[in-house]
């Protein structure tokens, strides 16, 4: 069902990436088209109709997976299309840690989305984050890392975020 995009189907991820997450949460659209060149980074969907219905951009390294964003066209969600992909995702880099970001459990919206993720197989670690801001003119946002197989110690937890900091954000952990 996944398959892996090209640049080609960019339009398609940042029309989809635009309505499904608040600015703060995305890159401007040339920063994060150039994200397709890194070699750690790659975009994968499902197509309905000849265009992208749900993608699932990861970053990777030997350690972890990290689901930088991951959203179902506007329309089509409800349906069981964002837990096909979760779990295709799962099934092919399960035996390593793959990781996500949400915002913390303080409106329905975010319980949903936590909700919806745990029935996927994700734990919520309750340990304070934060996402640095993502381009020029954007805002660092509190968020919370969600972890499949088990929730992590605080130990684990700081050797992850150094990660996701270092490897993926390109930041100093120290922020």
């Amino acid at each position: 069902m996944l398959e892996k995009l090209e640049k080609e189907d960019f339009d398609g991820i940042f029309e989809i990436m635009k309505e499904s997450f608040p600015l703060d949460e995305y890159r401007t659209y040339d920063e994060q088209r150039e994200l397709l060149d890194k070699k750690n980074y790659a975009v994968y969907g499902v197509r309905r109709g000849g265009r992208v219905a749900a993608f699932i951009a990861l970053w990777e390294n030997e350690e972890v997976t990290f689901i930088d964003h991951f959203a179902v066209r506007n329309g089509l969600r409800g349906n069981g299309l964002g837990g096909k992909v979760l779990k295709e995702l799962l099934s092919v880099r399960g035996y390593k840690t793959v990781c996500l970001e949400v915002e913390p459990p303080e409106n329905d919206t975010a319980k949903r989305r936590i909700a919806f993720y745990e029935r996927c197989g994700f734990f919520l670690n309750v340990h304070p984050y934060t996402q640095p801001a993502l381009s020029a003119g954007r805002n660092p946002v509190r968020l919370m890392i969600m972890t499949s197989r088990r929730a992590i110690d605080a130990d684990e937890f700081t050797a992850l975020k150094n990660t996701l900091y270092e490897s993926f954000y390109r930041r100093s952990s120290n922020q």
